[in-house]
């Protein structure tokens, strides 16, 4: 359960800016300058993959830091009571509210065909919880994460893990997306079975592996997609911009690996240029 607000992440990426400088394929960047004593690094992952096997230059990266740093605090241990707290609709709200019968029925079968469950023991749970309990089911193999990784690193290392916000924020970032695009895309996958988005998370995992960030941004530019095409600003943007100040502290207090959705690294608002803006060098690492 503690990975379910991450796993979502991957697939939250803002629109590409032309006038944005494209960026060298990798997924590790140096951060310098600015006042920095010493390097940090930014790591930009994928939350559900086959293959969560930490490369070399990554590693190196990890010895060469002293904490780690993710969206979330991966270790903290009140993240799974506070993120089931927010699962629910609020004023007695139920999916019969949001959708016809028709698509009742498909979502229903969504849920029976794919997790052995009707939907009706889940009537009251926000569309963003019902929709991250498939993503799981977009690969055929036992699922790995990065962010299950880089927290057996820090386990090993005997390192602080620490987060760019807390649950309550993340929550919020849904909270603030109208219910009414949530639960289309709901029905988006109901009707379709899972077969789109299961081509489209293919495609995404043989981009990442080249690591062609910028190619990452034209896949999730995606109209059929409610949520994320009408909700950059809150679902990535913002967050970005938030994150910036956060990762300055960090990497000034001590030698920092920061471990994002690379989503978030592209981009005019990517968190790569928003670096560069407030003064720091951000170099790719390249093999």
């Amino acid at each position: 359960m503690k990975s379910i607000l991450s796993i979502l992440t991957v697939i939250l990426l803002s629109i590409f800016s032309a006038s944005a400088q494209e960026l060298e394929d990798s997924t590790l960047w140096k951060i310098e300058g600015n006042g920095l004593e010493q390097p940090s690094y930014l790591f930009g992952t994928i939350h559900i993959t086959c293959d969560a096997t930490l490369e070399d230059d990554v590693k190196k990266a990890l010895h060469e830091t002293t904490q780690i740093v993710m969206e979330l605090d991966m270790d903290d241990p009140s993240m799974q009571s506070k993120m089931m707290q927010g699962m629910y609709l609020k004023d007695g709200k139920t999916l019969k509210d949001f959708v016809s019968e028709e698509q009742y029925n498909s979502i229903d079968s969504l849920f029976i065909n794919n997790m052995g469950m009707s939907v009706k023991l889940l009537e009251n749970v926000k569309p963003f919880f019902l929709m991250s309990m498939f993503y799981p089911k977009m690969i055929d193999c036992p699922m790995q994460s990065f962010e299950l990784e880089l927290t057996k690193v820090a386990s090993e290392q005997n390192e602080e893990i620490l987060g760019l916000e807390t649950i309550e924020e993340q929550l919020k970032v849904f909270d603030d997306i109208p219910l009414e695009d949530q639960y289309a895309d709901l029905i988006r996958m109901a009707e379709g079975n899972l077969t789109k988005d299961k081509a489209t998370f293919s495609k995404m995992l043989k981009i990442y592996k080249d690591e062609d960030i910028n190619a990452l941004i034209d896949i999730m530019n995606d109209d059929a997609n409610s949520t994320m095409s009408k909700h950059q600003d809150v679902l990535l943007e913002q967050r970005n911009k938030n994150w910036i100040s956060k990762i300055g502290v960090y990497a000034k207090e001590q030698p920092t690996f920061f471990g994002v959705g690379a989503g978030h690294l592209p981009g005019k608002n990517g968190v790569i240029q928003l670096l560069r803006n407030a003064g720091y060098t951000v170099t790719a690492v390249l093999n």
